[in-house]
């Protein structure tokens, strides 16, 4: 069923989803197919075939009938003819269970009020009558338990305790209306009408809209079932027939603008009315004292029709007054109409200047947050480059403990500091030394020109490169290696320059 959104908004979406099934009950009657002097009237309903079976127990029941129930759903005599086969061949249950089949429902006619069968191969469809059916319940079963208590059952409904509920399927339907003058109106559900339904008692309403008595007309009626049940505690609740009349065919349809005004617009409307009808009937009385003043000349006709002429235009006075102040009512509402679109309006680009504002915060966050991280990582750099570390040692110890909160890299930072210093200072004496060391080898084979040249570039070669080698031995993972390896690369081209 299509939901509106005024029926959203009045908070009827969930009994709308809900409720397009009405269960109806009525008393479960039992009867005999052999005696058919008794139900000659039904013979239709009764010929549904296997008759007198005796594992079989039959019952008749009123469905439903044409009109406006007591529930203020109406059944429209049209709709009603077109589901009138639908209740054949469906389930018959115990307490409306789907788990608990009892029997089953063998066919269904149309009745009168008197309760003589209608022919359903008339050309015109009757204004009021009922849908019958007839149904069975299984009686002989090889369970001791379920046969005793079918038997218990049976015995029951002979005593009228027990009755049977259809549910009756529709997936849409419109509202009916009774005016004031007593005819029948139609309005077809929309999106502009959709306000009529928090009025209908069937979701909560009073039944009343204005002078107006609404109903619930149904739609593409479908009977889906049947149901053995007891009688229910809120007798409202057991509908037998249709209490009024209604016809769609007879009704006039009612543009809903016509009803959709204030409170006062009704009052004002109603007071019109009264004012016409008693213009009118004040012209009535008029014209036949006047034509009474014609004929008798009347002294007390004159003064007659003096009075009426007064109340006739103190009427017509009233009307125009009226007139005026439904004029200004409806000019009211479109200017209020008109204040409220544009409401909406501004409220629709107050949302789009919001989600503006946010998406820029968002981008604001994100480069506040990009400028703090580079802020930290710039001072944890300083930080390493303060303790003596090169400016990639630094940078790359700064990518290693990136993800480090400050607490863990400020102990990083405070270890380095200790580490740094310490081995710079315990191997500059030995770095020192070995320098010495090859500078004098260095003097000594430039003076001594009598060696041999081969012999003296052996034994200087020894001699030199046995620093050449405890310099390259001194390796350390920070700072200080990178100075070892400076000094051994230059002391290498210092000896191979004087070999």
């Amino acid at each position: 069923m299509k939901i509106y959104e005024t029926e959203i908004l009045d908070g009827l979406e969930e009994a709308l989803a809900s409720s397009n099934t009405i269960a109806y009950c009525a008393q479960a009657e039992s009867y005999s197919p052999s005696k058919t002097e008794e139900n000659i009237q039904l013979a239709k309903a009764i010929e549904a075939g296997n008759q007198d079976q005796m594992d079989l127990f039959y019952l008749r029941s009123i469905l439903v009938s044409t009109g406006w129930n007591r529930n203020d759903d109406v059944f429209d005599p049209q709709e009603l003819w077109n589901a009138r086969t639908t209740p054949e061949d469906k389930p018959f249950n115990y307490m409306h269970d789907e788990k608990d089949i009892i029997g089953h429902i063998t066919g269904n006619t149309l009745v009168d009020f008197e309760g003589n069968e209608i022919n359903e191969n008339t050309a015109e469809i009757p204004s009021d009558f009922n849908i019958l059916t007839t149904s069975v319940i299984y009686t002989a079963w090889s369970d001791t338990e379920q046969k005793e208590r079918m038997e218990k059952i049976v015995a029951e409904i002979e005593q009228g305790k027990w009755y049977v509920s259809m549910e009756c399927l529709f997936p849409e339907f419109d509202y009916a209306l009774t005016g004031p003058d007593g005819e029948s109106r139609v309005i077809k559900r929309a999106e502009s009408s959709s306000f009529l339904t928090k009025h209908l008692r069937a979701y909560g309403g009073t039944g009343q809209y204005q002078n107006y008595k609404v109903g619930r007309l149904l739609r593409n009626l479908a009977f889906s079932g049947k149901g053995l049940v007891s009688k229910p505690a809120n007798p409202r609740s057991i509908i037998l027939d249709g209490t009024e009349p209604f016809s769609e065919s007879q009704a006039s349809a009612l543009d809903v603008s016509l009803i959709k005004e204030n409170d006062m617009s009704d009052v004002l409307n109603q007071q019109i009315a009264d004012l016409q009808k008693d213009l009118a009937e004040a012209k009535a009385a008029n014209d036949s004292l006047q034509s009474e003043l014609d004929s008798a000349k009347s002294a007390e006709l004159e003064a007659s029709v003096a009075e009426l002429t007064e109340k006739l235009a103190a009427a017509e006075v009233q009307v125009a007054e009226l007139t005026e102040a439904m004029k200004n009512g409806e000019e009211k509402t479109k200017k209020m109409e008109e204040e409220v679109e544009a409401g909406k309006k501004y409220m629709a680009e107050m949302e789009k200047e919001v989600e503006a504002g946010k998406k820029y915060m968002a981008e604001m966050e994100e480069d506040y947050k990009a400028m703090k991280k580079k802020e930290e990582m710039m001072k944890r750099m300083a930080s390493l480059l303060e303790i003596g570390l090169t400016e990639e040692t630094a940078a790359s110890t700064v990518e290693d403990f990136a993800d480090v909160d400050d607490a863990t890299f400020d102990r990083v930072v405070a270890t380095l500091q200790k580490a740094v210093p310490a081995a710079v200072a315990e191997e500059a004496p030995v770095v020192e030394a070995k320098v010495e060391e090859v500078v004098a080898a260095q003097e000594e084979v430039t003076l001594d020109e009598e060696v041999d040249s081969s012999e003296a570039s052996e034994a200087d070669l020894d001699a030199v490169e046995e620093p050449e080698a405890a310099i390259a031995e001194v390796v350390v993972e920070d700072e200080v290696e990178s100075l070892r390896a400076v000094a051994s690369e230059w002391l290498g081209s210092v000896l191979k320059s004087s070999k």
